[in-house]
């Protein structure tokens, strides 16, 4: 009669195990959607063009990169947990109107380049399919502005969330490619830099693309949105290194795959070359699934990045900002929204190459994101902000490094630029 005992004991302990990790799984997602984000129009242009460029030398860096990312989205998601305030909020909190102000205003500059680089991508993107871009830019503007104003684009997103899937093909590509992979390990080992200032340039527009200040801003939201409590943040560390690492997992497949395709080749010319590293996985229909894939990518991004900064504003000055809120209720944030659509794909009709405007978009947002970074260090390591939560004297000096090397980095090619020194 006792016998059974053992194993009705054992029913309620895999229960617990079960109810462990499904209470694991329920606060995963800011960290993964925040890292991710950088694999949109901006980020597969830029780590194809590392890869047609420059092979695998960029990959160490990468590696870097990675480091950084993890730092950086870890103190994020860590300030929204045990705040319960977004970026936007703690900065008009915790520092003056005009630091406050300036903050804003480097959002805004940068992810106004986003936006230009997501129509740009679509203009790209359609190419592949004979679309002109003064088409289909246009049309991808009115497109993104209906679906989020009219609060529809929830809808959409999943498709658009569907079309970038086609990315996934890069590692399968980077194997079939046959890449040099002695190469490929001693890159990822050890720095393999050019001293040459187009190699500088880049490494700015990865950092830019990887560490992007809009997904810092959307990490902290993320986390305020989801009530998140500081006895859930050990998941959600491990969502924002989870999501840190595989993301840029699939950034070094595409640089791989670009490399063993046309590595070498010098910069991408059209969204068509980048394709050509589908071809082992797609055969013809390469140009058309990366065409696929980037346009979805593009429209996903073309409304959540300024999105994030009506959000981040809207949040500074305390005014309305949702997107279940009509035109008339939440002017400024709407009307923010809508300036940066309009403007976003205005520029991206401009003369030039796409790819080009693409890549600039990435460089600048290199350089402003160490700054925006500085932010983040100073609210991360204040006990005011988060106690006990604030940042260890060794995560200070980790934290502080990274940045202080992406800032080098960034003002280094900021004063080549500047003064003509390339």
């Amino acid at each position: 009669m006792t016998a059974p005992r053992p194993a009705a004991t054992a029913v309620p302990g895999r229960r617990r195990r079960w109810a462990r990790v499904l209470a694991v799984l329920a606060v995963f997602g800011p960290g993964l959607i925040a890292a991710n984000a950088g694999n949109d129009a901006g980020g597969i242009v830029t780590y194809a063009s590392a890869g047609s460029q420059f092979a695998y030398r960029t990959l160490f860096l990468m590696v870097l990169v990675t480091v950084a990312l993890i730092v950086v989205q870890e103190m994020c998601s860590r300030l929204g947990v045990y705040t319960g305030e977004g970026l936007g909020g703690l900065i008009r909190e915790q520092f003056s109107v005009r630091a406050s102000f300036v903050a804003m205003l480097l959002l805004l500059v940068a992810n106004a380049g986003l936006t230009v680089s997501e129509f740009a991508g679509v203009g790209a993107a359609m190419q592949i399919f004979g679309v002109s871009p003064k088409i289909s830019v246009p049309i991808a503007a009115v497109f993104v502005w209906v679906l989020t104003v009219l609060g529809t684009y929830s809808r959409a997103e999943r498709l658009f969330l569907i079309l970038t899937l086609a990315f996934l093909a890069y590692p399968i590509a980077a194997f079939l490619g046959h890449p040099d992979w002695k190469q490929v390990a001693t890159n990822l080992a050890w720095p393999h830099f050019s001293a040459s200032h187009a190699f500088l340039v880049l490494a700015v527009a990865l950092i830019g693309t990887t560490i992007t200040p809009y997904m810092q801003f959307y990490a902290a939201s993320a986390c305020v949105d989801k009530h998140l409590t500081p006895a859930e943040y050990p998941s959600e560390r491990l969502d924002a290194v989870t999501g840190a690492i595989s993301s840029n997992v699939i950034s070094v497949f595409i640089i791989i795959a670009t490399a063993a395709a046309i590595g070498g080749s010098g910069p991408l010319q059209t969204a068509g070359d980048a394709a050509e590293a589908l071809r082992p996985v797609a055969g013809p229909a390469a140009p058309a699934l990366f065409g696929v894939g980037l346009l979805g990518a593009s429209l996903l991004a073309a409304s959540v990045v300024p999105l994030s900064t009506s959000y981040a504003v809207a949040d500074a000055i305390g005014t309305v900002r949702s997107v279940t809120s009509t035109f008339r209720e939440a002017r400024i944030f709407y009307g923010l929204f809508t300036v940066q659509v309009v403007i976003g794909a205005a520029v991206a009709l401009a003369p030039g190459n796409l790819v080009t405007m693409i890549i600039n978009a990435q460089v600048l947002n290199g350089v402003i994101t160490p700054m925006l970074l500085v932010y983040v260090l100073i609210l991360a390591n204040r006990s005011s902000v988060l106690g006990a939560a604030k940042n260890s004297p060794v995560f200070k000096t980790v934290a502080t490094i990274c940045i202080g090397v992406v800032g080098l980095l960034s003002f280094v090619v900021l004063v080549e630029t500047v003064f003509g020194l390339s």
